[in-house]
């Protein structure tokens, strides 16, 4: 007998099992897929902008890197690597913490755009799975587990965090 040909209220145990997994999978909470997206994105753009300091002042290879690599436009190479040195530390600290994290994550894609359109054009797999991190964070919020959830319950701001 195949699925096709089972009565209505038969349900097959490949249909059985499938529905079980995916109710399964959605009880992950949100807060959990939040967390793992703002701890893991947080990361990659730390450690980058770990690679464009040294000690507590710019260092000379990333002015280097903004001028002889990246060449963005119009954009004076010291100038661009202090704002991606800084915006590289300020945001992931934000995103760890759950605060402010929609502006943080947005700030973050407009910089992965940046990069994926002027930088490294070959680069999207990597830079798909950073914006896809930054988009649910966006869209979404913190979580739970987060400054943002908490500031929202307290002064009853915006809609989940």
């Amino acid at each position: 007998m195949t699925d096709a040909t089972l009565p209505p209220t038969t349900t097959s145990p490949t249909v059985a099992a499938t529905r079980g997994i995916t109710a399964a999978l959605e009880r992950i909470p949100y807060a959990l897929i939040a967390l793992v997206a703002r701890l893991s994105i947080a990361g990659v753009f730390w450690r980058s902008g770990q690679t464009k300091v040294s000690g507590f002042g710019l260092s000379d290879s990333a002015v280097d890197l903004f001028r002889e690599e990246y060449r963005l436009p119009l954009v004076d190479p010291a100038l661009a690597a202090t704002a991606a040195a800084v915006a590289e530390h300020l945001f992931p600290v934000l995103l760890v913490l759950g605060l402010a994290t929609r502006l943080s994550a947005m700030a973050l894609l407009i910089m992965t755009l940046v990069i994926q359109l002027l930088v490294y054009p070959d680069a999207w797999p990597t830079h798909g799975t950073w914006a896809a991190c930054l988009l649910i964070l966006m869209t979404r919020g913190a979580g739970v587990v987060s400054i943002d959830h908490l500031m929202a319950r307290r002064f009853g701001t915006g809609g989940p965090a």
